[in-house]
């Protein structure tokens, strides 16, 4: 599912948690011509907003496509650029404030003048807490994200591009080097991730300096990408092996030391961990969930409603499962159709590849079938891939990134086949529909593709929103005719109660003081979900606190409009339309979407 600028959810650099880091103070818009009329005078804001933002963020650009100057550069990884980025971002929003009145904007322009609004507020919010986050763990964690990105982001169609690949491999180092330092900073003042979390970002440290030129195995994995991207141009064989061998150096000068001084920061912190999962025990740590909590919802919901709302919605889901018991012609009890599910062999794939065929069957049926519910359609293609094996055992189940809105990359759905006991058949269509279409590629896609909108609605992320219409896209498969099998219907309100489940544990777990074990527990009792993918599921939720909750209560949301939407219009409501009302705003919180479609309503749809 997806995640923070990487994971459910890669969002692109620029997305809302941290677009106003991305250039100093000194580089805010000057005002355009005062001939240009209102709309035009804040598109051109927007858009030197966004240049500011680039200029600072050289990964930034590579996530839009942009190669230029600052190809091969890291971005800046210090507390105090992140202090200096925040601060102008708040100096963005004066401006815009001392210098539009939404009075005498289009409806369109007041909407995006109160989404950069609401977003610098939300950065306000989340600033003084931005030392409680972890910098390195098994989701999110740097000593992962470089190496992917050099993979899956850096493009190479030139000897240039080559050479900024060497670069961004001779940064890895001093990049690493401040990223420690940043870690230690935290640790010593109490913020690390517990103990269990050591081991996962330990193993993908030494994963990424294990095999050539590190040792005499086969090509180390950065190495192996780097030498692909080069023998596949069109240069002269000495300039292929002049760069190849650049990067063995880089390798072996700047990633292996820095990675060596890594394994020993944490291992040191290792031995200090705390035993604790959630971030109750940081001082501030109430304060810190409340945030997360409305930062991911988009609502004032207490931990307690969030937790609530979840034993609502298990029970709910339950009563559901237990008609698809009777269909089957199951005899026993809800937990034992969970084991039962859990452990026959007829449920799991025996290879990665078929599972990989299934999947892009699944995905085929299913774009046939977009024309007669979305009157918007993503240009951008989907690729599938199987999550890379430097990562793919501490990596996430599965993610989606987005494409490049030059068409230079595709939006890709990530599937992690590491443990294939861990990837029930039973989910597969539910997966593959919240990923891909109508999942995350359609609304992403489409939302990359808005080019009338300014770029921080394009290319910028609302969690309850983005996974709220992931979620939503899995139930939509159902009203479209998907789920055939009663059992994948089955693993279809699995993927929900996970989501519900979600509710429970995590504010379990950051607010309730529950332990690792006590939230593995409830899922074990309340899900047919296997052993190896409920263990991974708490290890993400105690590390991205928050984050987790925003899939169910953005789903609701969208239900609930859906729903109020086709009574009110009744034979006049149109899947289409209201997919469009939904979709053609970019994303939103959950209370600009509620008025968004309570005004498309009003309007007669």
């Amino acid at each position: 599912m997806s995640l923070r600028p990487f994971a459910c959810a890669l969002l692109l650099a620029t997305s809302p948690v941290a677009w106003t880091g991305m250039a100093s103070a000194q580089s805010a818009p000057a005002a355009p011509a005062a001939a240009e009329s209102p709309s035009a005078e804040l598109a051109a804001f927007f858009e030197q907003v966004d240049a500011a933002n680039l200029a600072a963020s050289p990964q930034g650009k590579a996530y839009r496509g942009i190669r230029d100057a600052d190809y091969g550069k890291w971005n800046d990884p210090s507390d105090a650029a992140e202090a200096a980025d925040f601060a102008r971002g708040q100096q963005a929003l004066a401006s815009m404030k001392a210098r539009f009145d939404p009075e005498t904007l289009s409806p369109e322009d007041r909407l995006s003048y109160r989404l950069f609004e609401y977003q610098a507020e939300r950065a306000a919010k989340a600033h003084p807490f931005r030392r409680n986050g972890y910098v390195f763990d098994q989701m999110n964690g740097a000593q992962s994200q470089m190496p992917a990105f050099l993979i899956n982001i850096h493009r190479v169609a030139n000897k240039s591009d080559a050479q900024a690949y060497v670069m961004r491999l001779q940064g890895i180092g001093p990049r690493l080097d401040g990223l420690i330092a940043e870690a230690r900073v935290r640790a010593d003042a109490g913020v690390m991730p517990p103990k269990w979390v050591y081991p996962f970002v330990l193993d993908d440290a030494r994963n990424v300096i294990k095999g050539a030129p590190f040792d005499n195995g086969a090509p180390s994995t950065l190495l192996a990408d780097l030498s692909k991207k080069v023998e596949a141009l069109d240069l002269p064989a000495a300039d292929k092996a002049t760069l190849i061998e650049a990067g063995r150096q880089a390798l072996l000068t700047s990633v292996k030391p820095a990675y060596e001084r890594l394994i020993v920061e944490m291992e040191r912190q290792q031995a200090i961990a705390p035993a604790e999962d959630g971030i109750w025990r940081f001082k501030d740590g109430a304060a810190y969930y409340a945030e997360r909590l409305a930062n991911y919802t988009t609502t004032d919901l207490t931990p307690d409603e969030v937790h609530q709302i979840g034993l609502d919605n298990v029970a709910r889901i339950h009563g559901e499962m237990r008609a698809i018991m009777k269909t089957v012609g199951f005899s026993g009890t809800l937990q034992e159709f969970f084991a039962f599910v859990r452990t026959d062999d007829r449920f799991y794939f025996k290879t990665r590849e078929d599972y990989l065929a299934t999947v892009d069957d699944k995905l085929k049926a299913m774009q046939a079938r977009l024309p007669d519910y979305f009157n918007t359609l993503p240009k951008a293609p989907l690729t599938v891939k199987s999550v890379e094996a430097f990562r793919e055992k501490s990596a996430g189940k599965a993610f989606y990134q987005s494409p490049a809105p030059d068409g230079s990359r595709p939006g890709t759905y990530y599937v992690n086949l590491y443990n294939l006991k861990d990837m029930a058949s039973t989910e597969l269509e539910a997966l593959a529909y919240h990923e891909g279409l109508p999942g995350h590629h359609l609304q992403r896609a489409v939302q990359t593709e808005l080019g009338d909108l300014p770029p921080f609605r394009r290319f910028g992320g609302v969690t309850a929103y983005t996974e709220g219409w992931g979620l939503y896209s899995e139930e939509l498969g159902k009203d479209m005719g998907f789920y055939e099998d009663p059992y994948s219907d089955f693993g279809r309100l699995g993927m929900e109660l996970w989501r519900a489940c979600r509710l429970v544990v995590d504010t379990g777990i950051h607010h309730k003081r529950w332990s690792r074990e006590q939230a593995i527990g409830y899922l074990t009792d309340n899900t047919p979900n296997p052993e190896g993918d409920i263990s991974k599921a708490i290890e993400r939720y105690v590390v991205y606190p928050g984050q987790a909750t925003a899939y169910m209560i953005g789903k609701l949301k969208i239900m609930e409009l859906r729903e109020r939407a086709q009574k009110a219009l009744g034979e006049k409501f149109q899947y289409g339309r209201f997919h469009d009302a939904v979709l053609k705003s970019g994303p939103v919180p959950l209370t600009v979407l509620e008025e968004r479609i309570d005004s498309w309503i009003t309007q007669g749809g």
